[in-house]
Parts: C-alpha cells; sequence; structure tokens
C-alpha cells in the first residue's frame, strides 16, 4: 500500500479524472460568470462591454439592498438555530436519552432527506389561515389566544420568520448527527476524569466539549453559513419571495435577474458577489476558530 501511494502516476490516474470534473463543473462556470459580469445585454445581442458598471448599480438598487439585508438576516438567525439547536440534539443523544436513541435520531434526522417542496407544502399547511385555519391558527384558537390568529405568511415579519423555522427544523438533524458521532469519538475516559474532579453540567460542556468539539463546530458552520448564503429553493417554494420582495434572497435575484430580465451581466455580477460573500465569511469562520479559546 505505500509503495502505492508513493507512485505518483498512479496517484494521477486516479486523481485527474475527479479534478477535471470539478474543473469544468465548478471553476469554469465562475470563470464564466466573471466575465459576463463584465458585460450588458444579451449574449450575442448587443452585449455590450461596461466594466464594473454591473457591481456599481448594485449598490444603487433598492431590491438588491433589501434581499442583501434580508440574507444577512436569515443567516443570522438559522445558523444559529440549524448548529445550535443541533448540538443541543447530539447532546441529548449522548446524555438525556437513555432508551429509544436510535428511534429519535431517526425522527430528528428524517427531515434532512424530505423534498424541499414537500416541506415548503407541509409548513404552508401549518401555518395558513384560509380556506381553513391551519395546525398554528387552530391551535391558537383552542388555546384561547383567537386574537393571536393571522396570515403568517401574508405578512413579512411573520413570513420570514416561517422560512427560518422551516430551514432550521429542516437541518438541524443533518447538524445533529455531526456533532453526535464527534462525541462519540471523544474518549469516555477524559469525561469520567472530568466528572470525578466535579466537572459537570454547563462546566463539563465549556472546558471538555466545546475544546473537543472545536473542528466540528468549525465544520457545521462553513456549511451551515455557505448553505444559508445561497438559499434558494426553500424560500422559492414557501413563498416566492413574498409578500412583496420580504423573502427574496441574493439567489433568487440574480436568477430573476438573468433568467427572467435577460439581465444575463447583471445577474452574474450578484452571483460573483455571492461567492466572495461564502469566501470572506468562511475565511473569517476559520480565522476566529482558529484562535479562539474556551
Amino acid at each position: 500500500m505505500e509503495r502505492f501511494l508513493r507512485d505518483k502516476k498512479a496517484i494521477l490516474v486516479f486523481v485527474l479524472p475527479a479534478a477535471l470534473i470539478y474543473l469544468f463543473a465548478v471553476f469554469v462556470p465562475i470563470l464564466w460568470s466573471a466575465y459576463y459580469s463584465l458585460f450588458s445585454g444579451l449574449p450575442g445581442i448587443n452585449f455590450k462591454f461596461t466594466g464594473l458598471s454591473n457591481y456599481a448599480k448594485m449598490w444603487g438598487d433598492r431590491i438588491f439592498l433589501t434581499a442583501f439585508a434580508m440574507n444577512i438576516e436569515y443567516v443570522g438567525v438559522v445558523v444559529a438555530g440549524q448548529v445550535g439547536l443541533g448540538l443541543v440534539c447530539s447532546l441529548l443523544f449522548m446524555f438525556g436519552i437513555r432508551r429509544y436513541k436510535t428511534t429519535v435520531r431517526t425522527i430528528v434526522f428524517f427531515p434532512v432527506v424530505l423534498p424541499v417542496v414537500a416541506v415548503a407544502q407541509l409548513f404552508t399547511k401549518i401555518f395558513e389561515i384560509s380556506p381553513n385555519y391551519g395546525l398554528f391558527n387552530s391551535l391558537l384558537v383552542l388555546l384561547g389566544l383567537k386574537d393571536l390568529v393571522q396570515p403568517w405568511l401574508g405578512q413579512s415579519a411573520s413570513a420570514f420568520f416561517v422560512l427560518c423555522s422551516m430551514d432550521i427544523w429542516t437541518a438541524m438533524g443533518f447538524y445533529a448527527i455531526i456533532f453526535y458521532a464527534a462525541l462519540m469519538d471523544i474518549p469516555t475516559e477524559i469525561i469520567e476524569a472530568a466528572r470525578i474532579d466535579g466537572a459537570n453540567g454547563l462546566r463539563l460542556l465549556r472546558h471538555i466539549l466545546l475544546p473537543a468539539l472545536r473542528p466540528i463546530t468549525l465544520t457545521c458552520l462553513v456549511f451551515s453559513f455557505t448553505g444559508t448564503l445561497k438559499v434558494f429553493e426553500s424560500a422559492l417554494a414557501l413563498t416566492r419571495g413574498g409578500p412583496g420582495t420580504a423573502t427574496k434572497t441574493l439567489s433568487m435575484y440574480m436568477y430573476d435577474s438573468s433568467f427572467l430580465h435577460s439581465q444575463y451581466g447583471y445577474g452574474s455580477s450578484i452571483a460573483v458577489f455571492i461567492l466572495v460573500e461564502c469566501i470572506v465569511i468562511s475565511g473569517a469562520i476559520n480565522g476566529l476558530f482558529g484562535r479562539r479559546k474556551y
């Protein structure tokens, strides 16, 4: 095996096909979008070089600024919910649940494998107000809180939080399983020694578990940040960006600009902006967790 791994030609044979696929599937479209972002009009039809004007245009575009602000707020809420609740669930799997652990883990993970459209339809039925009250409004009536009944998906603030709730519920099981696997890898001797020394509850979490989970936490944060920055399917399926533009994300606006309004250059500039966001935030997370001490 060691002799095989030293054979650079053998490594090249196995790595090169995957590297070429990755190159053409990822890097070529990125370069293509960056090139298109310097033009305006339709490719082949009045396609004019405009330099950085598309990037300057973004900061005077009210819809872009609204979508950008919505994305930032959405990322803050959903990342905290997905990773935070995933960590809490994993701790319950490890220390809180004594029986039926496998069943509970399966139930928590189940939303991860559901189609986005099916989840969106489920949440639409839960929060609907007409023609019949959905589950949430029915519970409010049952509890004597009829004054709180409202069209949750028809108002800007409530539609935003329904979208956040849906995406947190869908993905937290994924992070719970990742954290649980990391907790299983922590030697039990370390945890038992900490308990003998008096570290229980929050002290055990802060001084033993969180430092041990730091690499996995970093990975989960990067996954969650990049996924939420590019959110498209869930918002489109649940609210279609409404009401108005309250839940329109940057990815949705990029799609609308490119394919509905045929502004390929402007849509490409938004795509490049999203890419830069992902790179900058991922780098910031790596820098922060690389220095942080618990």
